[in-house]
């Protein structure tokens, strides 16, 4: 009892942190401040306290990936359990992110955010180039898997700790002692994450400050009716999609999940980075929700790589946009190749740094638009990443519950997300 109150005072207060932040943000912002506050608070304070509340994110996210997953894997016994569990996980993903661009499109071509726009100058953007679909699938293999850690390429730190779990469970009583002390190596980790946890409320608040006292509301007035676009979309797929697949395909209730969710999403949406925010993710979907370490491990770093719901819809929308911006317009067969491009490039483009306009780029160079039209967006673009991460890291966490339940992989059966 006193554990459940300590939970409901420390969420309470990342929301806080939150709400504060908006506030101190839209004010600074619509009242305007000096070179003093801009220096010392905006770029000084928010700035500092915010990356060291970021830093202290990233710290935790490899040896939660790797220690968890090698946990989880150890203990399953059964190789062809994972070859089960990464056929379900990722055959939803890519399900909900195909559901994700289609809907998107749809909306979007109803409203046509993109008519009636003045066009301006857009901002320059250097659209950096996807690898090919044959590196990336070389890239999933690590050659040293100690730069990969020093790198933070999820695919190939789960692909070696898959690998190390595997061996481990083959050892014998070798095996056994090394799972034993990898089993506490993660009770210690996973203690690290409670206390980082503790400063969570403060940077987040920091976070929020800095973006808002930026950018306020301000920027969103020339491209309100795109903004608005995303908004619902994400807002649709969020609640009703995930809502209506974890009801159909597990029978879990989506309103105690996202109940149970709430920590994660507070912080997706301050730090805009799924990466940043899986130590949360897993430690939610495993306490809060009850999914055994062996299901979770797996599916929440792989659906942070390759799961982008979020992002996926800020495409479908983008795309008409900006084609209507300019007095373009698209077919039947270039609308399909959106969806079919970015569904693909969802996994395709994983690990590559601003993921987002890598995979915008190379939707709009499949069906021939401006990638000058990439700048017009620019100026939300912050804003609705905070928003779409949240989406992206909701879709990792339905997903790993509607497999966990196929798998019977529910630590506790009162427990139902």
């Amino acid at each position: 009892m006193l554990k459940s109150k300590k939970k409901m005072t420390l969420t309470a207060r990342i929301l806080m942190g939150l709400g504060l932040g908006l506030i101190v943000g839209i004010l600074l912002n619509f009242t305007g401040y000096g070179d003093f506050i801009k220096d010392y608070i905006v770029s000084g304070l928010f700035y500092i306290g915010g990356q060291i509340f970021l830093s202290s994110l990233k710290l935790l996210v490899v040896p939660v990936v790797f220690i968890s997953l090698v946990v989880g894997t150890s203990s399953l016994g059964d190789i062809r359990y994972i070859g089960r569990l990464g056929g379900k996980t990722l055959g939803l993903y890519l399900i909900t992110t195909l559901l994700a661009i289609s809907i998107a499109l749809v909306i979007a071509l109803f409203v046509s955010p993109g008519r009636g726009f003045e066009l301006v100058s857009a901002a320059e953007f250097n659209a950096k180039d996807a690898p090919a679909l044959t590196k990336v699938l070389i890239d999933i293999f690590p050659s040293n898997p100690i730069q990969a850690m020093a790198d933070g390429n999820m695919l190939q730190i789960i692909v070696f700790s898959l690998l190390l779990g595997v061996a481990i469970t083959s050892a014998g009583a070798a095996g056994k002692r090394i799972a034993d002390f990898f089993s506490d190596l993660n009770e210690i980790v996973m203690r690290l994450v409670m206390i980082v946890m503790e400063i969570a409320p403060f940077g987040v608040f920091f976070l929020i400050a800095k973006v808002f006292a930026e950018q306020g509301f301000g920027a969103i007035v020339p491209l309100a009716k795109y903004f608005f676009t995303v908004v619902i979309v994400l807002f649709i797929h969020a609640i009703f999609v995930y809502s209506g697949l974890l009801k159909t395909l597990s029978g879990l209730s989506p309103v105690q999940f996202f109940k149970n969710f709430r920590n994660p999403i507070a912080f997706a949406f301050s730090t805009a980075s799924s990466n940043a925010t899986i130590p949360v993710t897993l430690e939610a979907v495993e306490k809060h929700c009850g999914v055994k370490n062996s299901v979770a491990s797996f599916t929440i770093p792989l659906g942070a790589t390759v799961n982008m719901d979020g992002t996926s819809i800020m495409q479908g929308v983008a795309t008409i946009f900006v084609a209507q911006a300019y007095g373009l317009d698209l077919s039947l067969t270039q609308l399909g190749m959106v969806v079919v491009t970015a569904t693909l490039a969802s996994i395709g483009t994983a690990g590559v740094p601003g993921v987002g306009l890598v995979m915008l780029s190379m939707v709009f160079r499949q069906v021939g638009l401006p990638l000058e039209g990439i700048g017009l967006i620019l100026g939300v673009d912050r804003l609705l990443d905070m928003l779409r991460t949240v989406v992206n890291i909701t879709g990792d966490a339905a997903v790993t519950c509607i497999v966990a339940k196929s798998e019977k992989a529910f630590g506790r059966k009162s427990i139902l997300c």
